[in-house]
């Protein structure tokens, strides 16, 4: 049996220990892809029973795609330090705190008195997912190495957009379910007895850390933070005026900042917060705008939908979440598909045809919209969210294989901050300025909802381009 080697710097100490033995080490992978699902989960899982938050707890209707983009905002805004916080503590000992901090957080959500306090409880969770997420792909290939650890972090892809897409599924049939007369107050209670299961299969984890004990980078956090909240919040927020482009500007100023400030960190030898080495060339800075569009298509897809059915047309959650299903399965399908047999004969050819399909997607769904009365539900939907849904499954396996093909194992952490940042960054802007396009537009429901849709369709143009620079080689002089 193979021997792992875990190195505490802080010590000038190496261990040797032997990895758990087949049985363990598949339960410790369990434990990681639950709780990379269950965070991922929580991102989509109060979409569906915003309108019922609302409804329960009061307040403005803009402040509903904000019980969700609290959250992945905070998310989003933690994973980098999280990432380092792995390589410098320990990604086991991190990833165990952050699960009883999730946890912990899931039940004050579910005790939630108002809307504000839910919202500002939701950031909280949000952090505190930054603290588990970071730590999965090097708690993996603690665990695995050769074509076991290439199988296993295979896996990651699939979990993470089938999680993100089964989260409305689940929000609707908890809430429409009202167990005990918990009504929405399920989709949060639904955390506590899955991070108990994966705290009880840690134990099986192996501790990893980077090879070199780096250091936090307060100053490269503090711009990092700083400039994508400038950003994000004023889209997130609607305020797309003049103040609002102006807040934007700023925080895209204070980017450029923090990439000149991890530039300089690198040279003098310090340990910038993103592995300079990752920035390098086209390949992963196009993976990062790529996943940013992407998950923003998919976000604001979904809550298009349930913003339509639930406000619309005054269905109940249920049924939003039952709408969303065929879109689950065609996903299901087509990571499957692509996991198995496509991508190893095609290559990444196959993500440049999920994005094709989706395209196909889309376009039917908005036919869709466009051929139902004002005031009914658009029957041919669940057809053409299949269509998306086979789509985005025969996208992300190559997509995430791809992106993290070239990353080496002291680059681990910050490309798995980088990803899954993006990737909720994607997240908040799909579901802050997509319901706001709906919510603000003008005319009935389903033109709403069409508008919506033209705005997805277009994000999802930019994701075809992102995704050509992934691909394609300079030609050499």
């Amino acid at each position: 049996m193979s021997r792992i080697t875990i190195r505490t710097a802080a010590h000038g100490r190496t261990d040797t220990v032997a990895p758990p033995d087949p049985g363990h080490r598949g339960l410790a992978l369990a434990a990681v892809l639950t709780a990379e699902a269950m965070n991922l989960l929580d991102a989509t899982i109060v979409q569906v029973a915003g309108p019922v938050i609302h409804t329960d707890l009061g307040g403005a209707r803009a402040t509903i795609p904000w019980f969700s983009a609290a959250y992945t905002l905070a998310f989003a805004l933690g994973l980098l330090t999280g990432a380092r916080l792995g390589d410098i503590a320990g990604r086991r000992r991190v990833f165990r705190v952050g699960v009883v901090v999730f946890a912990a957080t899931s039940l004050a959500c579910a005790l939630a008195p108002g809307a504000g306090i839910l919202i500002a409880l939701r950031a909280v969770q949000g952090a505190a997912a930054a603290a588990i997420v970071p730590q999965t792909f090097g708690l993996i290939r603690a665990l695995y190495e050769g074509g076991e650890l290439t199988r296993a972090l295979g896996m990651i892809g699939p979990v993470m957009g089938l999680s993100a897409v089964l989260g409305p599924v689940l929000g609707g049939v908890l809430t429409h379910a009202d167990l005990f007369g918990s009504s929405w107050r399920a989709v949060f209670l639904v955390n506590v007895p899955l991070a108990a299961a994966v705290l009880a299969a840690s134990v099986f984890l192996a501790e990893d850390r980077a090879p070199t004990r780096p250091r936090l980078d307060p100053a490269g956090t503090v711009l990092a933070m700083a400039g994508t909240a400038l950003v994000v919040c004023p889209l997130a927020a609607g305020s797309t005026g003049p103040t609002g482009w102006a807040v934007a500007a700023v925080g895209a100023v204070v980017l450029g900042v923090f990439v000149v400030h991890q530039r300089r960190a690198g040279r003098r030898g310090r340990a910038p917060l993103i592995e300079p080495a990752l920035l390098r060339g086209r390949a992963f800075p196009a993976a990062l705008a790529t996943s940013t569009l992407f998950f923003a298509v998919m976000n604001g897809v979904m809550i298009t939908v349930v913003l339509h059915l639930e406000l619309g047309l005054h269905d109940g959650p249920l049924r939003a979440g039952l709408t969303l299903l065929p879109w689950s399965a065609g996903l299901a399908a087509g990571s499957w598909a692509a996991g198995t047999h496509l991508v190893t004969r095609y290559g990444t050819r196959v993500m440049h045809t999920g994005l094709a399909v989706l395209a196909v997607g889309l376009a039917a769904a908005v036919l869709a919209y466009r051929g139902a009365a004002p005031d009914s539900y658009p029957a041919l939907l669940p057809a053409a969210l299949a269509v998306a849904g086979l789509g985005t499954g025969l996208f992300t396996p190559p997509f995430f294989s791809s992106a993290l093909s070239g990353v080496g194992p002291q680059e681990t952490g910050s490309a798995a901050g980088l990803l899954n940042a993006v990737q909720q960054l994607g997240g908040t802007l799909g579901v802050a300025v997509v319901g706001g396009i709906y919510l603000d537009a003008a005319g009935d429901a389903r033109t709403a909802a069409q508008h919506a849709l033209g705005a997805t369709s277009v994000v999802l143009a930019a994701t075809a381009v992102a995704a050509a620079f992934m691909t394609t080689r300079r030609a050499a002089p």
